[in-house]
This record gives C-alpha cells, sequence and structure tokens, in this order.
C-alpha cells in the first residue's frame, strides 16, 4: 500500500511527430522497446494512478482531487469490456477531467486469448483462424473510441489483455498474432500501442517475444503484480533495461477501496511512468 507519494507530473512534447521507435547513437537496438517517446509526441505522466470499471462522476473525480492520484484509468471499449455501461465517459467528461488536472489512460478490452483465464472472458475469444485481421479491426475501433472521445494522435491505447495461458504454443501464437495486428495498426493511426497483462501470463509472454527478435510489439507495458511493493525497475519478467524510459505502468493492488474527499470506490492501484491521453 503506497499512499504518501507525491502527486504526478506531465511532460509534453509535439504532437506532430509519427510515433516510432528510433534508436540515439549507443542506445539499444529497437528490439529493446527503448527510445524517448516523448520526442515523438507523447504526453508522460510519472506518479500514481487508479483504474476503476465505470469512470466515475465529475464530481467523484472532484472529490478525489484530495487524494494521492493525478491520473486514471478509463475503459473506452472493446467486446471483452466488463462495464459497456459508461454514462459519465463523454468527450464532456474528458475535457472537464483533463482541465481539473487528471490525466487519463485509455484502456480497451477487446478479444481475448483462446486460452484465457478468466471464465467471464471466454465468451469473447480471438477468431483463432484470422487473429491478425481481427488484431487490425479492433484496433481501428480502438482508435475510434479514442478520437470520439477527444483522444488525439499521440495518445496511447492500450490493449487489455487478461491472464492466459502463454505455454500453450498454439493459443500463445494465436495471441501474439492479435497483438502485433492491433500493435501496428494503432501505431500506423498515429496512437502510441500498450498493453496490459498479468506479469506471469502476457507480460512475460511478450518478454519472450522481444528476446527472439520479434517485431510489432507496444511501445508501452502495464503489468499486473499485486501484493507486492510497486516498481518500474525491478519487475522480474522484464529486462532492466527493456520498455524504457517512460514506458512502464505496474498495477501493485486490485479490488481495493479507498475514500477521499468523503467519496469511496473500488479501484486498482497503479504506479505510472508512461504516455497518457492528449486531450483536444
Amino acid at each position: 500500500m503506497l499512499l504518501a507519494v507525491t502527486l504526478g507530473t506531465v511532460v509534453s512534447g509535439s504532437t506532430s511527430a509519427a510515433v516510432a521507435v528510433v534508436p540515439r547513437p549507443g542506445e539499444p537496438a529497437p528490439g529493446t522497446m527503448s527510445g524517448d517517446l516523448t520526442a515523438l509526441g507523447a504526453e508522460i505522466f510519472d506518479g500514481e494512478a487508479f483504474d476503476t470499471c465505470v469512470a466515475p462522476p465529475l464530481d467523484a473525480m472532484r472529490d478525489w482531487l484530495r487524494s494521492p492520484y493525478r491520473a486514471v484509468g478509463v475503459y473506452i471499449g472493446g467486446r471483452g469490456r466488463a462495464c459497456k455501461e459508461q454514462p459519465h465517459l463523454t468527450p464532456g467528461w474528458v475535457r472537464e477531467v483533463n482541465a481539473m488536472g487528471w490525466r487519463l489512460l485509455p484502456l480497451y478490452v477487446g478479444s481475448q486469448s483462446p486460452c484465457v483465464r478468466l471464465e467471464n472472458k471466454r465468451g469473447v475469444v480471438m477468431d483463432s483462424a484470422r487473429p491478425w485481421d481481427q488484431g487490425v479491426e479492433e484496433a481501428r475501433d480502438a482508435v475510434a473510441s479514442a478520437r470520439g472521445l477527444g483522444m488525439t494522435a499521440g495518445s496511447p491505447v492500450y490493449l487489455d489483455m487478461e491472464a492466459y495461458d502463454h505455454t500453450d504454443e498454439s493459443c500463445a501464437a494465436t495471441t501474439l498474432a492479435f497483438t502485433r495486428a492491433f500493435t501496428r495498426e494503432v501505431r500506423e493511426q498515429g496512437y502510441i500501442p500498450g498493453y496490459y497483462s498479468s506479469s506471469t501470463s502476457g507480460i512475460a509472454h511478450l518478454e519472450n517475444a522481444r528476446l527472439a527478435g520479434v517485431d510489432d510489439l507496444p511501445d508501452v507495458l502495464w503489468y499486473a503484480r499485486w501484493q507486492v511493493p510497486p516498481t518500474l525497475h525491478d519487475e522480474p519478467v522484464l529486462a532492466p533495461y527493456a520498455w524504457q524510459p517512460h514506458r512502464r505502468i505496474h498495477q501493485h493492488a486490485g479490488d481495493v477501496y479507498e475514500t477521499h474527499g468523503g467519496r469511496r470506490m473500488h479501484i486498482d492501484r497503479n504506479l505510472v511512468h508512461a504516455p497518457v491521453a492528449i486531450i483536444r
């Protein structure tokens, strides 16, 4: 539990440049997923964030200005999204919350791995016969959702892939094809592809893919490892130089309740040094 922390800070970059990883002299090769996203249009948040299933009403976001958080994960779409009804998540809400000083982490819960572990996600698994095409289609939907909320090019879109059995070779290959297609299309649309999963499943899988030299991997990793101290540098399944700098989010606690400003909410806790939505 980490509550006594400083509030987050934001660094802005130009939004006109294409989002790509271009190593500078002396930097690791692109396969390490390193490089300065700020110089390529990203707006970086460094601090604490929470995510919750339904975007809270505006008065709750005002109340939570008394919390240590200054960023919030919002579920912008996807056929696997648990809370499909999002009455507060509108372009107006996005603008007002951003004006309050909040920064947004857009999550898209698309088709899930064929070997997903959660029973309630097994009805929305990807088509094993066409994972690449489906990844492209859902990436376009994700970008359209972000754009419709006023999140412009240079913003991240975090694909939420719940825990799956990455040791199942056939399932892993299907899941990776979908993820790579989603990533490539999001990047081609001018947005920053991110990826959320459990450290011991999806994140370990992508690290193995990176080590194998696979291309079209997400620029940012959001890894869930609960009941450990929050860290952006000591995640056991990631090499310390990979997905650096400002390319990591650690979800270090989940399914907890907190009260700030007299308002109680059910949240997950995250430590962030990563891109957030650019609002226009």
